[in-house]
């Protein structure tokens, strides 16, 4: 678990209210459950085997930050993190997932998360290993090595004999380190990087399969499958570019090799099952209501019976080895207006034994989500006005008239929370976005009037207000 943070709830409750607004008892929940994973760690003896996860189930209506709580805590712990729709799996003889495949996007996410992290560390070798091979390919496009050095003796030979020897038949031109030293040191100041090299690359050509086998329906890279044959080799094509656009596919290509990739499946595997979070977003539209007819919806009803066995503790089969989901953490979450978290089977709601439920957003919620997180749209503007050398400024009683629109807008319409200041947001500064580039000013001020013009001509028509805020 070298790669996971360790925080107190209190420092992980912190960190969310960076970026989320309010909702403290759901920040409360995943914080303890971030940290009884480090206490779990730290047990001995057998025991550590028989403590699962307490999953959660986050109830509160769309848009309130339960996917973002979520998101945000597996950034948080550097741990791997899927979201996946419960609506989109279904049992067997239904079109839909198979609900196994949420285990494998989850390994391949440990794989890219924990294949970057051992990037990190050979970078500088890699960067290294870059400059020489550059400075050979810039070597061998200047041609042959100069008449005044001398030359080692050339056996008339060898080309015939090299076959017969096993040896190469084309044999390699010499070094000439005195021409190296001084593309080495170009290369460093930067002298070569409009210079054409030709770099062998990977040929992606190769097309992707879907087949139908034992875990359902799954995609596959024949590129991949055919790498793991004994004795193949991964089939590449040369590409002309210059210095500056092939120092990048040179330095990847560098740090490939530096990695072992058995190493890093396994420890992919390894943080997917001690470290897995999976968030079950929508889950209330499989829980199990009532028909009229007097049965239960079969067909939502075998959604959760199929999620049951993954969530209980079940081995998954992935290309990279089995995967183990006892201690993957499952967070479910769900605006439950129609159903509730006991229409769902009893199996599945003992599996669950947290429930939180979120606010739902007020006008004095939407301004400081608009103020306070780091991530905040009104600093998102700012920042893509910068671009256009624009500074964009937004008044206290303009970030006020926003949030007054935006839960006049959730009440008259369907409530989609703090969704509904992207839209505010973007039909305010619809004018200024396109016609920025233009403008001669280098500061515009948003301030109430500003907002008022841009939004009451929209809210005054209850129609056009309905399909455009």
């Amino acid at each position: 678990m070298s790669g996971l943070k360790s925080f107190t709830p209190r420092e992980t409750v912190g960190e969310l209210d960076r970026y989320i607004v309010g909702q403290d008892r759901a920040k409360r929940a995943v914080a303890v459950a971030l940290r009884n994973r480090w206490r779990r760690q730290h047990v001995e003896g057998d025991l550590r085997e028989e403590i699962s996860p307490k999953n959660i189930i986050m109830i509160g209506p769309t848009g309130v930050g339960k996917t973002e709580i979520a998101r945000r805590l597996a950034k948080l712990a550097r741990a791997p993190f899927v979201k996946v729709e419960a609506s989109k799996f279904t049992e067997v003889g239904y079109v839909g997932r198979d609900v196994e495949s949420m285990v494998r996007d989850l390994v391949e996410v440990a794989v890219k998360l924990v294949r970057e992290e051992q990037l990190e560390t050979v970078e500088m070798r890699a960067s290294e290993n870059t400059e020489e091979r550059l400075a050979e390919l810039l070597a061998a496009a200047r041609g042959p090595a100069r008449d005044s050095d001398p030359q080692p003796p050339q056996n008339p030979m060898a080309g015939f004999l090299a076959p017969l020897m096993g040896g190469p038949q084309n044999p390699t031109v010499p070094r000439d380190e005195r021409l190296l030293d001084e593309i080495r040191a170009q290369l460093r100041a930067g002298e070569l990087e409009d210079e054409w090299v030709h770099v062998d690359v990977d040929d992606q050509g190769n097309p992707f399969m879907t087949i139908f086998g034992a875990q359902g329906m799954e995609e596959l890279n024949l590129r991949d499958m055919m790498a793991n044959l004994p004795g193949a080799k991964g089939r590449t094509k040369r590409r002309r570019m210059k210095v500056a656009e092939a120092r990048p596919v040179i330095e990847k290509q560098e740090a490939n090799k530096l990695i072992d990739t058995d190493q890093v499946q396994r420890a992919a595997i390894f943080r997917t099952e001690e470290a897995g979070i999976i968030f079950l977003d929508e889950i209330d539209k499989v829980a199990g209501r009532q028909a009229k007819g007097g049965g239960p919806d079969v067909s939502r009803e075998g959604v959760q019976r199929d999620l049951l066995p993954i969530v209980e503790g079940s081995t998954v089969s992935t290309k990279y080895g089995s995967v183990r989901t006892d201690h993957i953490l499952f967070i479910a979450a769900g605006a439950f207006h129609v159903s509730d978290v006991s229409d769902l089977i009893p199996e599945l709601q003992g599996r669950f034994p947290i429930r939180v439920e979120l606010d739902s957003l007020l006008k004095a919620d939407f301004i400081r989500i608009l103020t306070e997180p780091q991530n905040a749209l009104t600093r998102q503007y700012q920042a893509l006005m910068k671009t256009e050398g624009i500074d964009l400024e937004f008044t206290g009683d303009a970030v006020e008239a926003m949030a007054s629109y935006a839960a006049e807008a959730n009440e008259r319409a369907e409530n989609i929370g703090a969704r509904r200041l992207h839209t505010i947001m973007e039909a305010v500064l619809d004018d200024l976005s396109f016609t920025a580039p233009e403008r001669a000013e280098d500061r515009v001020v948003v301030d109430e009037a500003f907002v008022r013009a841009a939004l009451d001509p929209i809210l005054g028509d209850s129609d056009l207000a309905r399909y455009i805020l």
